[in-house]
């Protein structure tokens, strides 16, 4: 399958369930307290980093986008479906939301002080993931941080839904020049998950 193809599948979902998938997470960092102490961590990396802007790639309905500006972060929102895009902008009118893709990312180099991808990277095919990474790498300012969360796995459940281990996602960071920091697994028992925190090596 090409590039343009899974990109129109996973496009052509998101934009189908783009309101009911809003409902859905609206409240999800209310009952994740991980996931919010996650958010704290990358909004005071993002200060000690000087500040400025933070892009949100794979934003879906901007709930994350919004969380970050709650916490003083200049964050804005980039999602591949239009329809996520529309429904990010409705609930939080306030903010900067835009189509795009982070296999062809279009931010200027070095125009972000700060880079996160939650649970957006699971829908890039392992052979791209190298690519995306370069694209995080020079969007990123020299010392930036960045902060992945995906799911846990050794097999994928579908051909648009890819589950990696840590250590591969890590391994791929180092070789785009990233510096791994930490690590925190989430419900390591049932329906794993990671947050990985990385940044750009000068």
């Amino acid at each position: 399958m090409s590039a343009d193809d899974w990109q129109a599948d996973i496009r052509t979902s998101y934009d189908t369930i783009a309101v009911g998938y809003a409902d859905q997470v609206r409240d999800l960092l209310v009952r994740q307290p991980y996931l919010r102490a996650a958010l704290a961590l990358f909004a005071d990396n993002v200060r000690a980093a000087g500040g400025g802007p933070v892009a949100d790639v794979g934003c879906g309905p901007g709930y994350v986008t919004a969380h970050l500006n709650e916490l003083g972060v200049e964050a804005f929102g980039i999602d591949l479906s239009p329809g996520m895009i529309e429904v990010a902008r409705r609930d939080h009118p306030g903010l900067r939301f835009e189509v795009g893709s982070m296999t062809d990312l279009s931010l200027p180099a070095a125009s972000v002080t700060g880079l996160l991808a939650w649970w957006s990277l699971i829908h890039i095919p392992d052979d791209e993931v190298p690519a995306v990474f370069a694209h995080f790498h020079r969007a990123l300012q020299p010392g930036g941080p960045l902060q992945l969360g995906f799911h846990v796995g050794d097999e994928s459940p579908s051909k648009n839904d890819h589950r990696r281990q840590p250590e591969q996602v890590a391994t791929w960071l180092r070789e785009a020049g990233f510096e791994i920091e930490a690590q925190l697994l989430l419900h390591p028992d049932e329906k794993p998950g990671a947050v990985l925190f990385a940044r750009r090596r000068s």
